[in-house]
């Protein structure tokens, strides 16, 4: 039995949790959002601490390393090697204590950041180390790396904010490291570990002249470990800041111990407007002498950046005048606040005196813009949040690389430092991205390079050695937030001395002689430009595929498929669980093969070759997306863009023309064309869920899951109307759910606009032929040219009335939208882009025309006065849910309240999947339909999706209706009051 074989047998064995040493689920774990990738040897989720005792105990017989991971989200390779990763993240992730008195909280280290202070709120708590990746750093993950976040001027970093540290030590002995009496006897919490803190100490005794020589004055200093934590300074030492930043190399955390503050109430937000970067730079001095809890730098790229953006450009279009060189974000937040206001005029008045104001002759161009109200504030801070996925949404080759980005000096020298790296850029031909922490002198500044080329990461390495020899210059700090990982490790020697280094090395094997955890990562580091450890090693290479959409945005091959795979940069904005849609998935199982990111890696492992032969298209890969349910949310959640239901699209296509494609795809794929037959005869279409039996026999042939419904064919259904002469205002276009389904809905909508004075036709197809389809079932089946035969059929026969600048209206968000997206990538020339805006949902048209002055009709207050409404996904990525509030907010007196849901779960023919049906229930059990059920029988509840609608009856027993419905019954009630 060789090595691996051995290791997986026994981690099965021995493990409760998941173990995967499958080079797919491997491979998932091989990058982090940093430039590197490493294959680990297997990936363990433990379900206990147990599993984490038991996993190193197996690596330590073995000799195999081990690396602790969160969220996978570290920009300098520390969460990559050739080791056992253990995942904390998806159990290891209670709230043990909360000690409201004594402002503490005991956390388990696979906590995210946002759950603890989500749960903290009531309490009038947070942990204020508030990092940008919130919504899926841990706990764990922040510790290790020492974590600093917008708002360190005035709560410092991680290490000021752990009061103690329980770990798991590399020879399988246990500790607390904490706040501890430098008198030996006195270590009764440590005693199994007296000889460990004694020889801790004699170090901090016997070098406390070096250190303090070599470490910078700074609070922003993360590099190495924090060996000055071990200098005599009073009676005691907080023996646990040593542990924090040491990236795992030292100890394995079982519980964290945090420091809380009280939240921050009212804040008062100014927007400080420069004409130039130098400028922004040299005054950020001065502003911080005003004493805000944040100065935050967005800088022309950022800026640009964002407004490319659909998410984005509405709020920086907001707080952004003119075309600024650079924005500086000052926060001020005390406890009054008017003393928040007063400091916010303050900074009006600094800002004039030190020369800008706008529309004054004798000052510069420039000024304050004033953020006062919080929800403004909250879509500001948002925005700066999503800093570094906005600086990555380049579509180029080239990406703005993280390797110098957090450099830390003094105020004083921002504005040179930052001055004399921009030369440097340009002296190896490239520029940089600025953003972030102007408050203490730790910007992120990343260089646009192209890592698949061998001179590109040459000039990392040349840009990297002139930096860091600068910041020493200026007695800064190379690593100011993000740690050291692979790509700083290296200088720590440079930065510190060889002396320090020795120090270091001692600590390390003190704690881990044999180099069981995480090594190579502080301490003997590999070279940060070693091409073998990247994710585009010197034989990355995809060869050219067969797509099916027009992916010529993007570079590479495959006609760019490669270029919008390769988006994707690993900072996992799709592991939140809390607010808009992404990832549905996850948020159920909560596996890293659930996640937008998690399928993007595959996939570009895959299309590269790392995967073995036909990845593409194998049975891994398929599994890799079963629970993908094309929600769409990533299209626009995702702030650099990953479109995974579109490429979700390509490999099925990839797998239906290698393998066929299933009966019960078939069956959905095709409803549109049958149909038209099967509607004569819908007693006969519903018999399977009256006969007992039919529906168990379904299940068992098809794979329909036999305790869910389908949707019930209507005697009524639909016909096309003859061709009409008359030139309509408006075409329906009626989808094969509404037709067939619920065509209710549809003879709503008609009465509603011919009600509001519009001529309504229909879209009919030519020559008495079948009705007219959008395609989107054969899509989801990955039947791309019947899907493109659908599209290229309904434009063709719409173009002359779409040229003459009719609009096109229709119901089901999936299907109109349909048209907005995937038809524009499929169509070629014969789609024309204001097309686009021709094709509207019901709802968008009303907003619309009522927006226009254009919708006459009366309505009147319904007996129901409040409603309660949930977004269709495709609805939500495509920004439509304000005009759907909107439309409702036409009906008197109705109290219109969105479900803050992800996806319901139905998601077309997915649940209705046997073999996802419990996926697709769990889903709906995440938000939707506990907050249905709360609902009072008087509430009602709108749906846009006919698959939302069967969800919500299926799993709530309630009905849930079209906003078409609700406008034809008011206007019903309008016209009985005449």
């Amino acid at each position: 039995m060789s090595l691996e074989t051995d290791l997986e047998h026994r981690l099965k064995k021995d493990i409760e949790g998941d173990v995967f040493c499958d080079r797919f689920s491997r491979g998932r774990y091989a990058t982090d959002a940093s430039v590197y990738q490493m294959f680990p040897r297997a990936v363990v989720v433990p379900k206990s601490f147990a599993d984490v005792e038991a996993t190193l105990a197996i690596a330590r017989e073995a000799g195999v390393p081990v690396l602790p991971r969160g969220g996978g989200t570290s920009q300098c390779g520390q969460t990559v090697n050739d080791a056992i990763v253990i995942d904390f993240s998806k159990h290891l992730n209670r709230i043990v204590e909360v000690d409201r008195e004594n402002r503490t909280a005991v956390v388990e280290p696979g906590l995210v950041l946002d759950h603890l202070n989500s749960a903290l709120k009531s309490d009038g708590l947070w942990f204020p180390v508030d990092v940008s990746t919130a919504s899926r750093a841990t706990l764990g993950g922040m510790a290790a790396n020492n974590s600093c976040g917008a708002r360190s001027i005035r709560y410092g970093i991680m290490r000021d904010n752990v009061r103690a540290l329980d770990v798991l030590l590399a020879d399988g002995g246990q500790a607390r490291f904490e706040e501890t009496s430098r008198e030996v006897a006195g270590l009764n919490a440590l005693r199994d570990n007296q000889q460990l803190v004694r020889d801790l100490l004699d170090l901090g005794e016997r070098e406390q002249q070096e250190i303090r020589t070599k470490f910078p004055d700074l609070v922003r200093r993360v590099g190495g470990y924090n060996i000055d934590a071990l200098m005599p300074n009073g009676a005691t030492n907080k023996l646990h800041e040593l542990l924090v930043g040491s990236e795992g190399t030292l100890a394995v955390t079982r519980q964290l111990t945090l420091k809380l503050s009280p939240v921050l109430g009212k804040k008062a937000l100014g927007l400080c407007h420069f004409p130039t970067f130098y400028e922004a730079m040299d005054c950020t001095r001065h502003l911080v002498e005003l004493g805000p809890t944040a100065v935050e730098l967005i800088d022309r790229n950022m800026i640009e950046l964002g407004r490319a953006i659909p998410m984005f450009k509405p709020v920086v279009d907001e707080f952004v005048r003119g075309e600024p060189a650079a924005v500086l974000m000052v926060e001020f937040a005390e406890d009054d606040q008017d003393e928040n206001l007063r400091r916010l005029a303050a900074l009006h008045d600094r800002m004039a005196d030190l020369g800008y104001r706008w529309g004054d002759p004798g000052k510069k161009e420039g000024g304050v813009v004033d953020a006062v109200d919080p929800a403004f504030q909250s879509r500001i801070m948002e925005v700066r949040k999503q800093g570094l996925n906005i600086m990555m949404s380049m579509k180029s080759e080239g990406k703005p690389v993280s390797f110098i980005e957090d450099c830390a000096v003094r105020l004083e020298d921002l504005a040179e430092y930052t001055d004399r790296l921009t030369g440097i850029f340009r002296k190896y031909g490239t520029e940089g991205t600025w953003y972030a922490h102007a408050s203490v002198g730790t910007l992120h500044v990343r260089p646009v390079l192209n890592l698949k080329l061998d001179q590109d990461v040459k000039k990392m390495r040349a840009i990297a050695e002139e930096a860091f020899e600068m910041v020493r210059e200026y007695k800064g700090s190379h690593s100011g937030e993000h740690g050291d990982g692979i790509v700083r490790s290296e200088f720590n020697g440079p930065m510190f001395g060889d002396r320090m280094m020795r120090n270091f090395e001692w600590v390390k094997d003190r704690f881990d002689p044999d180099g069981l955890l995480n090594p190579g990562r502080v301490v003997r580091a590999p070279k940060m430009d070693d091409r073998s450890l990247m994710r585009y090693a010197p034989d990355y290479s995809v060869p050219d595929i067969e797509t099916v959409f027009d992916w010529s945005d993007y570079p590479g091959s495959a006609g760019g498929f490669q270029g919008a795979v390769e988006m994707c940069n690993n900072n996992g904005a799709c592991r939140k669980i809390a607010d808009g849609v992404m990832c549905p998935s996850y948020r159920v199982t909560r596996n890293e093969k659930d996640l937008t990111r998690g399928r993007a890696n595959t996939l570009r492992l895959a299309i590269s070759g790392q995967l073995g032969p036909d990845a593409f298209t194998s049975d891994d890969m398929a599994e890799t997306l079963k629970l993908c349910v094309s929600c769409k949310g990533c299209r626009r959640e995702c702030p650099t863009g990953i479109d995974m239901a579109k490429m979700k699209i390509e490999v099925l296509a990839a797998r239906a023309k290698k393998n066929g494609v299933r009966l019960r795809e078939k069956l959905v794929a095709y409803l549109p064309r049958y149909a038209p037959v099967a509607s004569r005869l819908p007693w006969l279409m519903n018999l399977r869920d009256r006969i007992p039996g039919m529906a168990l026999l379904s299940e068992k042939v098809l794979g329909l899951a036999a305790s869910r419904t389908l949707p019930r064919w209507q005697g009524d259904w639909i016909r096309q109307p003859p061709a009409s002469q008359e030139t309509p205002d408006v075409l329906l276009f009626v989808d094969t759910f509404s037709r067939y389904f619920e065509p209710e809905n549809i003879r709503a909508a008609e009465t509603v606009l011919q009600r509001a004075g519009f001529k309504v036709g229909q879209a009919v197809a030519q020559n008495g032929e079948r009705p007219l389809c959008c395609g989107r079932t054969f899509l989801s089946a990955g039947l791309a040219e019947d899907a493109r035969a659908e599209m290229l059929r309904t434009v063709t026969t719409l173009a002359p009335a779409l040229e003459r600048g009719a609009t096109v209206i229709g119901l089901e968000p999936s299907c109109v939208l349909t048209f907005r997206d995937e038809a524009p990538a499929l169509l070629g020339d014969a789609w024309k882009a204001e097309y686009a805006n021709q094709f509207l949902l019901f709802e968008e048209f009303i907003a619309k025309a009522s927006g226009e002055g254009r919708f006459d009709l009366p309505l009147a207050p319904l007996p129901q006065q409040k409603a309660l409404v949930h977004g269709h996904c495709h609805q939500k990525a495509f920004n439509t849910m304000g005009a759907l509030q909107k439309t409702l907010g036409l009906i008197p007196d109705l109290k219109v309240d969105v479900i803050p849901s992800s996806c319901c779960g139905m998601a077309g023919s997915f649940g209705y999947q046997a073999e996802t049906l419990d996926i697709s229930r769990a889903m709906g059990e995440l938000s939707l339909l506990p907050r249905i059920r709360e609902a009072d029988p008087d509430t009602l509840i709108v749906a846009g999706g006919t698959s939302c609608r069967h969800q919500i009856e299926d799993g709530a027993n309630r009905k849930a209706v079209h906003a078409a419905r609700l406008l034809c019954q008011a206007s019903d009630l309008a016209q009985a009051a005449i």
